[in-house]
């Protein structure tokens, strides 16, 4: 369901600051600059700016930069796709894993370090408050954290070592480029506020969908730590995961497709997901990626002029891999619920084609209504944080880390999502773990960086000619390389510095 509480929090800071020319710019009010007082209203205005970055991410700086499909391009779950090869030839790169420092997209390092400058104003409002209860400080605070906290985590595992500040900085705004492992020091430390403030609801309700939760800030905290591979904290990632399944008051959805249309939004299994809204709302155009609440992933996904009775058609990017289908035992009701397969004829083939396309975030007829233009403004709600990676988290830390089970088995865990996908219980063992992540998260943007994390990146170099495409993994790629545009502008004390292999 789509919550219009919320909805107008977030349309009063609809025009509150787009981004300026440099990425650290942002446009803070009159009281925030002399660091005078911040009203509750200041407060609550500045933390809607934080969460409209979220609302960005699929044409994100005028650039078709979709989180999920970013990540999921250097898998081995889909192709580029599109009209031929040099159609968004900068996907390409990425998807062959070639980019270059003048050939990669963009769009995601300029709308998160807006996030991280958005935040960053937030707090300082909360230092600020004047005639607003601790309780309430501390629940804006944590907000922003989380938020800083989740904008920062997506720019360090693109890019690794980056800019990064706290406070405001004066022209010509240049921060200070840390090292991966500082940055990741940097995210923990506002998640680890988080848990001190304990201002967080363990989940929402009805009236405050898609904002932060102490669930959500537990999810982002086992992403972190588990991609870091910081085995100091693996117990705390255990416990948290048990606290997710057995206490916040989840619940795993009997019917996996339920979760996708609209109709299973903010669902009993979503801790944390993004409140795409429909054309009523405001629709974004293609002169301002900065305005507006849709989402282009469904267009970009879909397959080219496709008849269909429940999907609609759009450019044919991302067709699924025919191996991806084929991961699937006999049964499972993951398969159809995360792939769609249209027959040939019911659809114009585009390059790389494949007759599977991916099917979580499919354009759906009647989700995409004006105003705005009908592309960029699909209401397909952006799933960041479900229940089944809880489980899934929580059965890997102790098969494949040693980790000692609290209350409920590795075994338990996987067997819950086995059996809600319709199939039948396996061992939980390591290999077994794996692959059920790989089926259980299909176009969600998890594979790439879960296989970079377990060291079985080397799997990705191939040559595939039926496809046209060949590519080969090296251990530096799992850093993208620095834009160009970026270290140019970039002097001094403050000089980027090139991601080493680039």
């Amino acid at each position: 369901m789509k919550n219009k509480i919320n909805i107008l929090l977030i349309a009063a800071l609809v025009f509150f600051s787009a981004c300026g020319d440099d990425f650290l710019t942002v446009e803070p009010t009159e009281s925030q600059a002399a660091g005078g007082d911040a009203t509750e209203g200041a407060i609550r205005a500045n933390i809607t700016s934080c969460y409209q970055i979220l609302l960005f991410d699929s044409y994100a700086d005028n650039n078709y930069n979709s989180i999920v499909l970013m990540s999921d391009l250097r898998s081995d779950d889909i192709f580029k796709g599109g009209g031929d090869a040099g159609d968004q030839g900068n996907l390409l790169n990425l998807a062959e894993l070639r980019a270059t420092p003048s050939a990669l997209p963009e769009g995601l390092w300029t709308i998160y370090y807006s996030g991280i400058a958005r935040c960053n104003n937030a707090i300082l409002a909360c230092d600020n408050a004047v005639d607003v209860s601790e309780e309430n400080v501390d629940r804006y605070r944590s907000e922003a954290l989380f938020l800083r906290a989740y904008y920062t985590h997506w720019l360090w595992k693109f890019w690794g070592n980056i800019p990064y500040f706290t406070d405001d900085i004066p022209e010509p705004y240049m921060a200070t480029q840390y090292s991966a492992d500082e940055i990741y020091d940097f995210i923990m430390e506002d998640i680890d506020k988080i848990m001190e403030l304990d201002a967080l609801p363990e989940r929402t309700n009805a009236q405050n969908h898609g904002r932060a939760t102490l669930s959500a800030a537990k999810m982002l905290k086992a992403r972190v730590i588990m991609y870091q591979q910081d085995e100091s904290r693996y117990d705390e990632v255990v416990s948290d995961m048990a606290f997710v399944i057995e206490e916040a008051g989840y619940s795993l959805m009997d019917d996996f497709a339920s979760i996708w249309p609209r109709e299973g939004q903010f669902c009993d299994e979503s801790i944390f997901e993004v409140n795409h809204l429909p054309g009523e709302y405001g629709g974004k155009t293609w002169d301002s990626g900065w305005h507006g609440f849709g989402t282009n992933l469904p267009a970009f996904i879909s397959p080219n002029d496709l008849e269909h009775d429940v999907y609609k058609g759009g450019w044919g990017f991302a067709p699924v891999r025919p191996e991806t289908w084929e991961i699937f035992e006999s049964g499972d009701e993951r398969r159809e619920a995360s792939i769609n397969s249209f027959e040939e004829g019911t659809y114009i083939e585009r390059w790389q084609n494949t007759g599977l396309f991916l099917a979580k975030y499919a354009a759906r007829d009647g989700y995409n209504d004006p105003p705005g233009d009908v592309d960029l403004n699909y209401e397909n709600n952006l799933r960041i944080f479900r229940l089944a990676e809880a489980y899934l988290n929580y059965a890997e830390m102790i098969v494949m880390h040693g980790q000692t089970a609290q209350g409920l088995s590795a075994q338990d865990a996987l067997d819950a999502i086995r059996e809600r996908a319709g199939v039948d219980p396996i061992d939980a063992t390591e290999e077994n773990i794996k692959h059920e992540r790989r089926r259980e998260f299909i176009g969600e943007g998890m594979r790439f960086w879960d296989i970079v994390r377990w060291g079985d990146a080397h799997t990705l170099t191939e040559e595939r000619p039926e496809f046209e495409t060949s590519r080969t993994w090296e251990d530096y790629k799992k850093y993208l390389p620095i834009p160009l545009s970026e270290i140019l502008r970039t002097e001094g004390e403050f000089e980027l510095e090139q991601n080493p292999g680039y």
